[in-house]
């Protein structure tokens, strides 16, 4: 995994387990990856990974059965989505708002910018 400098390589870390959940790559329920295991496979400090565990613990993403382990818990995939909309709304949108008004892109121009994407998009599947 290459991380950037932009960010916290924890958060980096849970966005890709998050994104591991998102794709049902991990579904709610499964058995993740060990602390040990993924620091390992990564190439970080154990203490990074258990605090990216003790991050997604906290809201509500995985969740610890002493003992076992950990694993994707029950609505996970709807607190990532609740989680990474806040964020989303909260520091990009602002950002891309602000530059479309200084490139001159209007609401039409967005929307039919977005109907080509999606368009596209569907034809490749």
């Amino acid at each position: 995994m290459e991380f950037k400098k932009n960010q916290s390589i924890y958060l980096q870390i849970a966005d890709h387990i998050c994104e591991n959940i998102m794709t049902l790559a991990w579904p709610e329920g499964e058995k993740i990856t060990s602390v040990r295991e993924l620091a390992a496979t990564i190439e970080v400090n154990p203490n990074t990974v258990m605090r990216t565990y003790s991050y997604l613990q906290e809201a509500g993403v995985i969740q610890n059965k002493r003992g076992i382990g950990y694993f994707v818990s029950p609505g996970a995939s709807q607190n990532i989505k609740t989680m990474q909309r806040q964020k989303f709304i909260e520091t990009e949108l602002p950002v891309f708002l602000h530059k479309m008004q200084l490139l001159g892109i209007d609401m039409e121009e967005l929307k039919q910018l977005i109907d080509k994407h999606f368009l596209s998009q569907e034809t490749k599947n």
